[in-house]
């Protein structure tokens, strides 16, 4: 499956926002990934965080940050839900509100034989 996160951090509203994204349609199963519109991406789901719970669990490591993000609705992979880790890290270091979007390909976690 290949997937992307929307991840937006909003300082008026005091919170955290991740979107994913993914590719639904089989039919682009062959398209590489870098062919790929945004309009071939569906809306899977989205959370929202209160970004004083974020800063507590960023402040207890990162095993915290991940049992945070990890919710009935999102639950990302290990490999995943690290990186998505790091970077809402990123986004509450920097003084003002920010976004990232991050792209996976499940194909890439698999071992060349």
């Amino acid at each position: 499956m290949r997937q992307k996160y929307l991840i937006s951090r909003n300082l008026e509203r005091k919170e955290l926002r991740i979107m994913e994204y993914a590719v639904l349609n089989k039919d682009l199963n062959k398209v590489a990934s870098e062919k790929l519109r945004s309009d071939n991406f569906s809306l899977v789901l989205e959370e929202t965080y209160k970004s004083e719970i974020i800063k507590k669990s960023i402040s207890l490591g990162n095993n915290a940050l991940v049992k945070t993000l990890r919710t009935r609705n999102i639950f990302p992979i290990s490999p995943y839900a690290c990186i998505i880790a790091e970077t809402i890290r990123e986004l509450y270091g920097l003084s003002e509100d920010g976004d990232r979007e991050l792209f996976f390909d499940d194909m890439d976690l698999i071992p060349a034989e």
